[in-house]
């Protein structure tokens, strides 16, 4: 669910309904706010959903249609393909800031006060009204649907607090309200709706066709404002659940999400999701997304499932874990990753991808195939054309070179002698000639393991570490 904003609005702002009139302040709508903000940043050029990588030509346009037409609707994706993250950006076209009855429970607008308490107060105090101002991250609302989720928990229950106070049943203040109309005027995201039991799905039927709510029978009208976005696997995989149809049919739209396709765009991805404690070159995270890619093709893999971002994430944090972990060992004054650090983390990751029946056992050689090859075809992307020759001389007059995951930089550079052509290779590699110790060690290592995999040295791992030659 949101959390309380830390936004503090200015102090100029109107305090009373007499006050927000005389500012000239008028009403919008949820869907009406989003439309008009979405088609300013659309005229300007600006970025409307930032942090969104890869959906440019085919999420986003579905996307702008359905918000500028006004509709709910749903995200239907495999795991890990953004829509929690494309969920959430939707609030930030939102008004930054709208006023509020001062203390309302549903964030009522006032100039029409929707529940008994704020229009019995604005009867009695007019224009002398306190009113608040809510923030746009206040204004969005998030739940993750379970099998344990409740109408109470989405729409309102009775209060039984409020009803031994005195209140009777048939009073209306003694309704506690659920996370829908606690979000009235602003949006509210459902995750994983399919996993909603489909009596508690019924519940919503008025939310999105009538725009009100009913609580346990109480003859109550509740004209709520709000968009109403929810996500969901596709349904033959996730067999928890399903939409059920007339639900299906009050959400104007399904959009489908999907895997980036381009190498690119994962590794861009990866810059800006992963937290990293020590530095990994963009080769690095070409390899990564080609891997994830590589999975995502692969028939060992249950395709039913996915294999998410967050598997390229976590394995992008765990090479950086893992030249941090050399560093502190070695005495490094730099943590840079190397190309070998990556066989060392993956098999942590198993867990995150689903194979399919006949592989027991083999995960982990799919894993280091898929690998080699991602290794490889990056290697050639990179460097295709470089002449790499001297690196191959080394190796032709039987020399041999270590390297593993706790050599240090100076410990694998200090078996070379000078190497021509090698600033060729760090630029190709983007560390430029101003490239440190381990980043020198780190585009040397690359060169290995490619030249390696397209079978110009030989290799070996002997005690836990790379020997290359002999």
């Amino acid at each position: 669910m949101s959390q309380a904003s830390t936004h503090t609005p200015s102090a100029e702002r109107p305090r009373t309904v007499g006050q927000l009139k005389a500012s000239g302040y008028r009403t919008r709508g949820v869907k009406e706010e989003i439309r008009a903000n979405l088609l300013d940043r659309l005229r300007s050029g600006e970025t409307a959903f930032p942090g969104i990588v890869g959906f440019e030509d085919t999420v986003l346009p579905e996307l702008e249609a359905a918000l500028l037409a006004g509709h709910d609707f749903v995200l239907l994706g495999e795991r890990g393909q953004g829509k929690t993250r494309l969920m959430r950006t939707v609030g930030k076209l939102l008004d930054e800031w709208v006023p509020v009855v001062d203390g309302c429970e549903i964030n009522d607008d006032p100039y029409e006060p929707l529940c008994v308490r704020c229009r019995t107060l604005a009867a009695e105090l007019g224009d002398e009204l306190p009113i608040g101002w809510r923030h746009r991250d206040d204004r969005y609302t998030e739940k993750l649907a379970t099998p344990d989720t409740s109408v109470g928990d989405l729409i309102g229950d009775v209060d039984p607090v409020k009803v031994a106070e005195g209140r009777t049943l048939g009073d209306p203040e003694t309704i506690h309200y659920g996370l829908v109309p606690r979000t009235h005027r602003g949006v509210f995201g459902l995750n994983e709706l399919p996993d909603l039991a489909e009596r508690i799905q019924v519940a919503l039927f008025n939310v999105l066709e009538e725009r009100d709510i009913q609580v346990r029978g109480y003859s109550i009208r509740l004209p709520l404002d709000v968009l109403v976005i929810a996500t969901a696997n596709p349904e033959d995989y996730t067999n928890r659940g399903r939409i059920i149809t007339p639900l299906k049919d009050r959400f104007g739209g399904e959009i489908r999400t999907h895997y980036l396709s381009d190498i690119s765009d994962e590794a861009q991805l990866l810059r800006q999701e992963a937290q990293l404690v020590a530095e990994v070159g963009d080769h690095l995270l070409e390899v990564i997304a080609r891997l994830s890619r590589g999975l995502r093709e692969s028939p060992s893999v249950d395709q039913r499932s996915g294999v998410s971002a967050r598997f390229s994430i976590a394995a992008t944090e765990a090479v950086s874990a893992s030249a941090l972990r050399r560093s502190a060992r070695t005495g490094e004054p730099d943590a840079v990753a190397r190309i070998g650090d990556l066989p060392q983390i993956l098999p942590t990751l198993l867990g995150k991808i689903e194979f399919e029946m006949g592989e027991e056992g083999r995960e982990a050689a799919v894993l280091d195939h898929l690998l080699k090859l991602a290794v490889a075809e990056t290697f050639r992307e990179r460097l295709s054309g470089v002449d790499l020759s001297a690196f191959t001389q080394i190796f032709a007059e039987g020399s041999v070179v270590e390297t593993g995951d706790l050599v240090a930089a100076d410990e694998l550079l200090g078996q070379f002698g000078t190497l021509s052509g090698l600033s060729r290779v760090l630029d190709r590699l983007g560390y430029g000639d101003d490239a440190g110790r381990g980043e020198v060690a780190a585009a040397v290592e690359f060169v290995l393991e490619g030249l390696y995999l397209t079978r110009r040295i030989e290799k070996d791992v002997v005690d836990g570490r790379t020997v290359y030659g002999g």
